[in-house]
């Protein structure tokens, strides 16, 4: 197909955030969230809470990318939108979404897996950002996933570690619920492991075989680190808070280094991307940096509004399905656990 002049409308609504945006052969004209602040009171994302908040937030949502785009709904050219993995009630209002304003205006359905999407924001032609060569290996992390993925083209990608319990991002968030921080705890221990010593206290780092990831360890050690100390000084947390994010921050560092490492020795592979929401964490940046300098790799590292759950990502992934003719029947079906 011809790349000249195409809209893409992406749509992303997997979790607590209601997304779109809008691209124009490969570069982003508009990218609009609508977050949902009233999770923070429960400590965590409610699904219903969710769903409902999605469809309040959709069609605002969609008319403001229009309008910043400059551009009216009959000049797209398809509608891509998140078909999982993520909350079943949330998938289905972007999908139904998108369903319905493609067969309205009558042009091509696209479904994006949203992890592919957390790669493939890579691709989205930014100014000051290369685009990683393939093969490369990818690191998606966030709040509910913790995957190291070889990347051989835009879609053929294998998960070859990934997590057996809990994601990093809920080895963040369940570490601050313990520490007394709020919800999302993850930008928190982040600010805070800018001002502690980073060994000024150990935690174990789970041994786990091969590529795949454990953090569930590693937060009951945390749990029972924190309650024997709290009984012995009440005041633990409060005299020691930034040293214990630190510390905190440094081992779950850690840990994600090391795996990367084996990949890298595993594959030969030594170009690294990273995406998702905890791949903001300042923390896990720099060590990826760092590993240009100590184990010779070449790191990219996505426009920080394109890591996070947002809708230019999955416009991406929908140019890149067009050029190929890759299009969705509107039988599709939302899928919370769909895989790469």
């Amino acid at each position: 197909m011809s790349s000249q002049n195409i809209y893409i409308l992406g749509i992303e609504s997997s979790c607590d955030d209601t997304a779109a945006s809008v691209i124009h052969n490969g570069k982003i004209l508009s990218n609009v969230v609508a977050g949902q602040k009233i999770h923070e009171e429960f400590g965590g994302v409610v699904p219903e809470l969710a769903s409902r908040a999605h469809q309040q937030n959709i069609v605002p949502v969609v008319h403001q990318a229009l309008k910043k785009a400059n551009i009216t709904k009959e000049q797209l050219n398809a509608v891509a939108f998140t078909r999982g993995p993520g909350l079943m009630g949330s998938l289905l209002v972007g999908t139904s979404f998108a369903k319905s304003l493609a067969y309205g205006l009558n042009i091509p359905l696209i479904d994006v897996n949203h992890m592919q999407a957390h790669i493939l924001a890579h691709f989205i032609d930014e100014e000051g950002f290369e685009k990683p060569p393939f093969p490369f290996l990818a690191m998606t992390i966030s709040g509910g996933h913790t995957q190291i993925v070889k990347v051989d083209s835009y879609f053929n990608m294998t998960v070859i570690g990934e997590t057996i319990d809990d994601a990093v991002g809920e080895a963040f968030d369940k570490s601050g619920k313990i520490l007394g921080l709020g919800y999302p705890a993850g930008p928190e221990i982040d600010k805070r492991a800018k001002l502690g010593n980073p060994k000024a206290f150990k935690f174990t780092k789970p041994k786990v075989e091969g590529l795949n990831f454990s953090f569930s360890g590693l937060k009951t050690a945390i749990l029972y680190f924190i309650q024997r100390e709290v009984k012995a000084n009440p005041n633990f947390i409060n005299d020691n808070l930034n040293d214990i994010c630190t510390s905190i921050q440094y081992t779950i560092i850690g840990i994600l280094i090391d795996k990367l490492k084996l990949a890298s020795k595993q594959t030969g592979i030594k170009h690294i991307a990273i995406g998702g929401g905890v791949s903001a964490n300042s923390g896990i940046r720099q060590a990826l940096k760092n590993g240009e300098q100590k184990f010779g790799w070449t790191t990219y590292i996505p426009k920080f509004e394109f890591t996070t759950d947002n809708a230019a990502m999955i416009a991406i992934v929908g140019y890149l399905k067009y050029l190929e003719g890759n299009f969705a029947e509107q039988s599709v079906m939302a899928s919370a656990r769909l895989k790469i």
